[in-house]
């Protein structure tokens, strides 16, 4: 099986990451009223819990994708690649809204309407981030081990 090996998939996460923060800081600004330290606190934590769900998230959809069609993510069709972003999104509203209700302050409606546009944001950046991601470092056999 060739797969990312935890280090490739670190990198991976961690440049997904970073350059999400800076997509998504100037939106919850926008939206909250925030200061610019408060934004950027909030949103450093969100990334920090979703940066630890994405690394799973990511293995396990590698995972369950080589299993099912015997398919490495550096092949991954366009249709499949959208499943992967909505599918990496959904989940992170899981893990991003009781972040959002308790750090934020916000109310249960200001929370799920900021993790609406947050994730559809980071829904269409997934999708750039990946493409680009998978053409700068494509998982090649020699250099691949399982997760």
């Amino acid at each position: 099986m060739t797969l990312r090996s935890p280090a490739e998939r670190l990198l991976q996460t961690l440049a997904f990451e970073a350059t999400g923060l800076l997509v998504a800081v100037p939106f919850y600004r926008l939206v909250t009223g925030a200061s610019a330290g408060e934004g950027t606190g909030i949103l450093l934590v969100l990334t920090l819990a979703v940066l630890a769900w994405s690394a799973c998230h990511n293995a396990l959809f590698d995972r369950l994708e080589w299993r099912l069609t015997g398919r490495v993510a550096s092949d991954r069709p366009q249709a499949m690649r959208v499943v992967h972003a909505l599918s990496h999104e959904g989940t992170a509203v899981a893990v991003s809204l009781p972040i959002m209700l308790v750090l934020g302050g916000l109310s249960l409606e200001t929370a799920l309407t900021m993790n609406i546009g947050l994730t559809a944001i980071y829904t269409g950046y997934a999708y750039v981030f990946h493409c680009a991601y998978d053409r700068w470092r494509p998982v090649r056999a020699e250099r691949a081990r399982a997760c």
